[in-house]
């Protein structure tokens, strides 16, 4: 059975503004050897599945940087200092990010972004009923459309690369996955 391995020390590297670096000495418990590991801490992430009355989910189209490109993704993002619910984080960016609201708002799914470096979750939220109610409130560094996507052509944009970023596929799954009755757990 896989034991974790005891943490010996940990050192910060640097502070990134959006992540943060450290170094965590660990002891693996199958040979007792010493090893150093680089992890990048983050804030957990929020990820929006928001569905409107006729079945269309309200993405976005916005540049990103890493990749230099386009995406299509559904609204979130990273909850803010203080923020503790990511429910609420989802509702907030949803609302900021392309001025829909909706009810009924719940967690449908929890992966970790990439837990061989990373420390954050990321939290995968489905709202109802979602409306058009609100204005635009864009963080500076944000330039979003919003689109309206039937969900039947969910699967196809994917399959395309039309939709590429990995959590955005992931919460699309989890959202499957709820339309089939099989609800993830959330961690």
């Amino acid at each position: 059975m896989i034991q974790p391995w005891p943490t010996l020390a940990t050192r910060p590297l640097g502070d990134f503004r959006v992540f943060k670096l450290r170094a965590d000495r660990r002891r693996s418990p199958r040979n007792g050897f010493e090893h150093e590991f680089i992890i990048l801490e983050a804030r957990p992430w929020v990820n929006v599945v928001a569905v409107t009355p006729d079945q269309q989910v309200v993405m976005v189209e916005q540049f990103r940087h890493g990749s230099g490109t386009v995406e299509l993704e559904i609204p979130g993002g990273v909850l803010d200092a203080g923020e503790t619910d990511p429910v609420a984080a989802g509702v907030r960016e949803l609302r900021e990010e392309t001025g829909y609201t909706g009810r009924d708002a719940r967690l449908i799914g929890t992966v970790f972004a990439n837990p061989a470096i990373q420390n954050n979750a990321c939290h995968t939220l489905l709202v109802g009923d979602c409306r058009l109610t609100d204005v635009l409130k864009f963080d500076p560094g944000e330039d979003l459309i919003t689109r309206l996507v039937p969900v039947a052509d969910l699967p196809r944009l994917v399959a395309e690369g039309r939709i590429q970023h990995s959590l955005v596929v992931v919460a699309l799954f989890h959202f499957e996955l709820c339309q089939r009755g099989l609800r993830p757990s959330a961690h």
